[in-house]
């Protein structure tokens, strides 16, 4: 039976196989060609006309990503997470035919990287390059920046999210100068806040005295920029040379407390929107490494803000301690288009703000109002007015209880809801079920003291098809290996489950994910994408033997205390080399307020027998059985 499906598809035509095949990602042309020698063969002549080649959710090293890259003249789009590639895999990434290239990860490379781009890639339409030269022994020159702008003539979109202060020298705006006149969206991981006012300022030529040079980069219409300190100056450089800016992005996080010349003011929020074309609004003051706020703005700078943002569509706002009730409900009231608010660290908030926001004409569908310790379920009943809203983020507001999550059951629409830190029940929790647990592509309940094993019961009885799939139940003290026994006869398809920081964990609630299946046909524990352990009480040794494979086949982030066993961690990334390993604390993945849809969007493939088609025979599991011993 067998060998008569084999010669049944030798006798399809080979352009039909590859015209299917071109509707794959890569992981899935890969799979497939490790099934046959008549797939193997189409998968190879595919690859060679594929126009986008996606793979961020591993970091291959050369010898795979060799001969998934053949010569192909048709290729536009390359994103790829370069954590183990340096400057030898240049000549292999940087194709002439590119207009749409996105490198993560690339700390092993040099600033060649930048120079080669500029060099191999003219027709670049978009470039994002990501922690450029971190790793020690590499850097990236001015010349190097020079070369990249200059030979990428037709850029529109450009990222660099790596310091770029290490750039900074005399001629820093003249090497700018040369960027393409089709640039019009700029982000940089870090800059100087004098750098920034450098480049953008108009200044005397030095031909002439009478010579004015004009703002460089004019067709700027997006810039994010994370700095050192958000300044007045700064700011009305900014405002008043980007003539076309409609999104404007300012981050910092400062190490002292600003003097009043670094800082921004009343006088500096004035100059926003000198040009009346600004859409989306974003300053925020980190307090990443000291405690600090826009301590020099108050209600009167919010109220002269807001006579030119009538037409805003999006603002975020946050570090601003002084500003009250006043100044954010006269945004709310002056802003008619705005659709997203977020507000963090608005530690004079209160309930008023959102008393009559009935009577306005907003459409709310984003809103984040974090670290806003006044605010009551009062708020969120007069909130959820709104009724289109689509993701709410309530992190640390501890004063919001059960009430607050009856009132956001109402939101039909509502994909994200995050509640960290609340003072929810599991009454409270129940009902969702009711209402909106149906259309949650993300629930966060993490650091909710009162929830117990009860809660996921009540969430997850089976009594409707649920799309979920992220969910955070991290720091709750009460949550047991029960929970987790539930939620896996649920049968949720959540790609991201995190418990981090749970003391009552144990290895039966490994054993039970390592057996959760989704549907029938894609084997256990097959949605899980990222699964955060860290600092588990209960988790022993045991456990690893359910996280090698087959067990969890699209597991590709993993969180565990490295203290428990170092021979085990250590032996289950030598088994599993394309699984992420974090044993330090950090959090695994990203938070990304603007990337929320792609949370229902991504259509994630089975990539296990790629890894079986690399890796057969290498005698992992021997290694493992090894580490084993040894503890």
């Amino acid at each position: 039976m067998a060998s008569t499906s084999l010669e049944s598809l030798d006798q399809l035509p080979v352009a039909l196989l590859c015209s299917i095949m071109a509707k794959l990602d890569i992981s899935a042309i890969r799979s497939l060609a490790a099934t046959c020698k008549t797939l193997n063969f189409c998968a190879s002549l595919t690859l060679s006309f594929l126009p986008n080649f996606h793979l961020l959710d591993i970091s291959p090293p050369m010898e795979l990503i060799r001969p998934l890259l053949p010569p192909n003249p048709y290729l536009r789009s390359l994103k790829l997470d370069c954590s183990q590639l340096n400057d030898s895999a240049t000549e292999l990434l940087l194709r002439p035919s590119l207009h749409n290239l996105c490198l993560h990860n690339c700390a092993d490379f040099s600033g060649k990287l930048l120079s080669e781009i500029g060099g191999r890639c003219k027709e670049l339409r978009s470039l994002y390059l990501g922690s450029v030269a971190e790793k020690r022994g590499r850097a990236v020159h001015i010349s190097d920046l020079e070369e990249l702008l200059s030979g990428c003539n037709c850029l529109e979109a450009l990222v660099l999210m790596f310091d770029v202060s290490l750039l900074l020298c005399h001629n820093f705006a003249r090497v700018w100068a040369l960027a393409s006149e089709r640039l019009t969206s700029l982000e940089i991981g870090y800059i100087s806040s004098v750098a920034v006012t450098e480049l953008l300022s108009p200044n005397v030529g030095l031909q002439s005295s009478n010579h004015i040079r004009p703002s460089i980069l004019p067709g700027i219409q997006k810039l994010a920029l994370s700095v050192d300190y958000i300044t007045d100056t700064m700011v009305g450089t900014i405002s008043k040379g980007l003539i076309s800016l409609t999104h404007l992005d300012l981050h910092d996080a400062p190490f002292i407390e600003p003097r009043v010349t670094i800082d921004l003011t009343n006088t500096g929020l004035q100059q926003i929107n000198y040009h009346g074309k600004l859409k989306h609004l974003s300053l925020v003051r980190s307090q990443e490494f000291q405690m600090t706020y826009f301590k020099r703005v108050n209600d009167l700078g919010i109220l002269l803000m807001a006579d030119k943002c009538a037409n805003m569509e999006s603002i975020c706002l946050g570090g601003f301690c002084r500003v009250t009730d006043t100044g954010f409900k006269t945004l709310l009231h002056s802003c008619s288009k705005l659709y997203r608010l977020q507000v963090s660290n608005g530690s004079q908030l209160t309930n008023l703000v959102f008393h009559d926001i009935a009577a306005t004409s907003l459409s709310l569908t984003h809103v984040c109002l974090r670290w806003c310790h006044l605010l009551t379920n009062l708020a969120i009943k007069n909130l959820v007015s709104n009724v289109d809203l689509k993701a709410l983020d309530l992190r640390d507001c501890k004063n919001l209880g059960d009430a607050a999550v009856q009132a956001i059951s109402s939101l039909r629409k509502l994909k994200i809801l995050k509640l960290n830190g609340s003072d929810v029940s599991d009454a409270g929790v129940a009902y969702l079920k009711h209402g909106i647990i149906g259309s949650l592509v993300s629930l966060s309940l993490r650091g909710c003291k009162r929830l117990t094993d009860k809660c996921i019961s009540a969430l997850f009885d089976g009594s409707c098809k649920l799309v979920l799939q992220q969910l955070d139940l991290s720091n709750i003290p009460n949550l047991s290996d029960s929970g987790v026994l539930a939620l896996a006869k649920s049968r949720v398809p959540i790609s991201e489950l995190r418990l981090r920081q749970c003391p009552l964990i144990g290895d039966t609630s490994i054993m039970a994910l390592a057996s959760m299946q989704v549907d029938d046909d894609r084997g256990h524990g097959s949605s899980l994408r990222l699964l955060d352990l860290y600092n588990c009480g209960g988790i022993t040794q045991l456990a690893f033997r359910w996280l090698k494979k087959p067990y969890f086949p699209r597991l590709r982030r993993l969180g565990v205390t490295g203290s428990v066993n170092r021979f085990m961690v250590d032996a289950l990334a030598k088994n599993r080399p394309f699984l992420h390993v974090a044993c330090r604390g950090e959090e695994l993945g990203t938070d990304q307020w603007d990337e929320w849809d792609d949370l229902f969007l991504h259509d994630y493939d089975e990539m296990d027998e790629l890894e079986r088609w690399l890796l057969e025979g290498e005698g992992e599991d021997e290694e493992m059985e090894d580490a084993e011993n040894l503890a």
